[in-house]
Formats: structure tokens, sequence, C-alpha cells
């Protein structure tokens, strides 16, 4: 199917500005961080940009899949991009304002009272990145990957850039200095370098996006806008129930375990969380290559039967994703600090939880196709109360064990209910019987991994090598995978 073989393709594009981007992420700056910064200031660090996640999805406020929904008509895209890129300025604009009027009760309410310079930065940072949201959509949209990869890659660079200045470099400056320097710089200020570094980044990101929104004509039409918000305020209430889903467990455990320890422990869960964090850059880059494709076929005859051929093979590269992780996690744990590294153990359960998130992802564009999103809204509520109660009641006893269990059983129950709720509505035939030998497969040969004894980390990468191979000539047997990878038919 050509089709299908232009998504893989624009996939491994948008792969370019998800995965190197997030790769350079972990690879340089989880790797320094858990290094440098000891386990409650890295918590502070997990924490924070937990709260990211929440804030970032009511300042985008669903309009980002709304720019898709409505741009499809040719005629009145340019007013549909404008409309939308005016919404955004104006509400992150007055987040910022907020915050800064009320940095008093907002730091006391976040618990960084004494930290309100890095609640300042943080707002900037959400502010920035939720306007951008529509700049980077537009790309998308049509079908500027590369340009959109370069972007994202020079943010994380320059990011990159500037946390080793203002964590290593300034230091070296600032010993040798007699002069103003030392009196702007502060080696202690660890955490909110890391902070004014993203911004830089953020702001870096905004000025190579200038070409795309300046080059527009300024029009708010009221009434498109009316039909956005209408179309997509389900979707800021499921994204922010699905947001509960990703992040809760990092703010609700320190609250959960005590101020004192608190931190100490986000930072050792946000460090091992990192590494199954992986699995999820795979699942965004299709998620944004998949996006438009659906919305752009789904008047076409093909298109139940496209989006069923490409479940199926998303989910058997996921499960590959899934095994080359926790195979290989031996290798993978060195990406963080030794004091961080008893967290490897939530990495199963977390990148297992993703990948039926990725799932979820994938079915749900039944309803987000047919301007039925208050379904989402029912669906990911769902999901967020699994979350809640599993972490509530459990990590007590489990600690964050508990809160990796929550991801698992969280979107399981949510690709349940999305299935029964598409079942009169827009129902796809995926066959998911033969999907589930796969799913049995590839956890069982995890879970036979970690129960090996081996002699050393060559005996290990050498049998799960086996492992991995075994696998993939499954796949290849049953569903021809390879060959439908290589000819992309």
């Amino acid at each position: 199917m050509n089709e299908v073989k232009t998504l893989a393709r624009q996939t491994i594009v948008y792969g370019l500005g998800t995965i190197v981007p997030r790769f350079l992420n972990y690879g340089i700056l989880t790797f320094m961080y858990t290094r440098v910064l000891g386990k409650a200031e890295y918590g502070i660090v997990t924490e924070l940009y937990a709260w990211m996640v929440f804030l970032l999805i009511v300042l985008t406020y669903g309009m980002e899949t709304g720019f898709f929904r409505f741009s499809q008509d040719k005629e009145n895209y340019q007013k549909v991009y404008s409309t939308t890129l005016l919404s955004l300025l104006v509400t992150s604009t007055l987040f910022v304002f907020l915050v800064f009027i009320f940095i008093d009760p907002v730091s006391s309410f976040m618990h960084y009272k004494e930290h309100q310079d890095y609640i300042k930065m943080f707002a900037l940072i959400i502010a920035i990145d939720a306007f951008t949201a529509i700049p980077y959509a537009r790309l998308r949209k049509e079908n500027k990957a590369l340009i959109f990869s370069i972007i994202k890659i020079l943010n994380v660079v320059i990011t990159i850039l500037a946390v080793f200045f203002l964590l290593f470099w300034a230091n070296g400056i600032y010993e040798n200095s007699t002069g103003w320097f030392r009196r702007v710089y502060n080696p202690d200020y660890k955490v909110g370098y890391v902070f004014l570094a993203n911004l830089i980044g953020s702001a870096s990101s905004l000025l190579m996006l200038l070409p795309f929104i300046i080059n527009v004509k300024p029009t708010f039409d009221k009434g498109i806008w009316l039909k956005m918000i209408h179309y997509s305020f389900p979707l800021l209430v499921a994204g922010l129930a699905g947001s509960i889903n990703d992040a809760l467990d990092k703010v609700i455990l320190r609250r959960m375990v005590g101020e004192e320890n608190g931190l100490s422990i986000v930072g050792e869960y946000g460090a091992g969380y990192k590494i199954a964090v992986l699995m999820s850059l795979f699942i965004q880059m299709f998620r944004f290559a998949a996006e438009p494709y659906f919305f752009e076929r789904a008047k076409r005859k093909d298109a139940q039967e496209s989006y069923a051929f490409i479940m199926k093979y998303f989910v058997i590269a996921m499960l590959v994703v899934y095994l080359v992780i926790n195979l290989y996690v031996s290798g993978f744990q060195y990406f963080i600090g030794s004091d961080f590294r008893s967290s490897i153990v939530v990495v199963p359960m977390v990148s297992l939880g993703y990948l039926l998130y990725g799932v979820y992802v994938n079915h749900s564009i039944w309803y987000k196709l047919n301007d039925l999103t208050r379904f989402g809204i029912y669906i990911t509520v769902i999901g967020a109360c699994v979350t809640i109660a599993i972490n509530v009641v459990f990590i007590p006893y489990f600690g964050y064990m508990a809160s990796a269990w929550a991801h698992v059983i969280s979107y399981m129950t949510m690709i349940i209910f999305s299935f029964i709720f598409a079942e009169k509505r827009y129902k796809i035939n995926y066959n998911f019987k033969k999907l589930i030998p796969y799913f049995i497969f590839a956890i069982a040969l995890v879970a036979v991994s970690r129960s090996i004894k081996y002699n050393g980390l060559f005996s290990e990468i050498a049998i799960n090598t086996i492992f991995l191979g075994l696998f993939i000539a499954f796949t290849q047997y049953k569903d021809k995978f390879i060959t439908t990878l290589l000819k992309g038919n």
C-alpha cells in the first residue's frame, strides 16, 4: 500500500525531530543531570516538568487537533491558522501575566515558596511551548517534516549548549574571575540553570518559527473560533484527564511520601522512568505523521482497511521497541547515574504502559474523525480515575512500583472502553485476536530474560539478542513483518 509507505516515510522524517532530540536529551542531559544533581534536586526537575504536562494541555486546549480538523477546508485555511494562532497568543500571554501577578499563592500551592524564580521561568517555558504548538502543527499539515525536524533538533542542541555553559563552562569562568561575573553567576544555582537553559531553548524555537508566524495576515474569525472551541474543548478535558495518567505519579509521590524524602523518591523514580519514556518517543513521532494522514484519508473507501493495516504493524513495531528497551536495559541504565539505577525495576511496566497508550492513540481516531470528541472525555476520565485510585491506595504499600502498574492498568482500561464505545459508532475490524500472541510472546521473553542469572554483560547481550531475533522471526513467519517494512506493502 503506497499510502502506508508514505506514512512510514513521514514517520521516519518526523522521527528526526522527535527521536534525535530526545536521544540527545536523554543521552546527554539526563546522563549529566543524574550525575551533577542530587536525587532531591533532580526530583524538582522531574516534578515541575510533570506539572508542565498538565499545563500544556490546558494552554493548547485541544486547538492543535482542532486546527487539523478545520484546516481541511482549503478556502478557509489561512483564517483557521490565523484565528488559532491569535487565540493561543492571547491565552499564553495571559497565563504568564497571571502567574507573575499571583506568584506568591502559585508558588505556595506548588510547594516552591522559596524558589519563585523557578516558577517564573517555568511559566515562560510553558507559554512559549504552548504558543509554538500551532506553527509546528502548520509544518505538519503542510508536510514540511524536514523543517519541523531541523527546528526541533536545533532547539535541543541550543538547550544542551546552554546547559553546558551554565553548569560547567561558566563555573570555570567563575573560579578564575574576580570581577562582574562573580556577581551575576552562582555556582550553587544548579536547578535554576536547568530551567534557564530550557527557557533559552524554547525562545530559540520561537525565533526559528517566526517566518511561519508573521507571514500570515492577522485575522480573527469569531465564527470559526467558536466552532473550533466547541470541537476542541472536549479534547482539552480528555487531554487533561489523559495527562493525569502520564504525569500524576510524579506530583502525587512527593505528597504521599512526605516532604522529607518526597523529592528524592520523585527524582529516583523520574530517572528510571526516563528510560521507559524512550517508548513514547516512537509513539509521538508516529502520531505526528499519522494524525494528518488519518484526517486526509477519512473519506476514502479503503480508509478503514488502511487503519486496521496500520494498527497491526504499529503494534508489531512497538513490541520490537519494547523488547529492545527491556532486553538491553542493563546498557540503557548507564544513561542515568549510579545513585538512581535501582529505579530501573519500573522500566518493564512503564514501557508496557506506553505501548498500550500507543494502541489507544491509534484507535482513538474514530471519535476525532466523527466529531464525537466527547467520548474522548469519557474514556480518559475513566482512565484517570483508575490512575488516581491505584496511586492513592497502593503507593503507601508498594512505593513507586504502584505508579508503574497504574500506567498499565489505566491504559488497558482506556483501550477496552474505546472499543466498547466505537462498536456502534465507527467499528473497524482490527482483528486483535491475531495480535494477542505477539503481546504474550514479547512479555514472556522479557520475563524469562529477567529470571536468568547471567555470567556477565556479554552473555546477557548475546542471549537477549537471540530472544529479540526469535521475536522478529516470529513476526516474519506470522505476518511477513520484515518484508512489509522493507517494501511498504
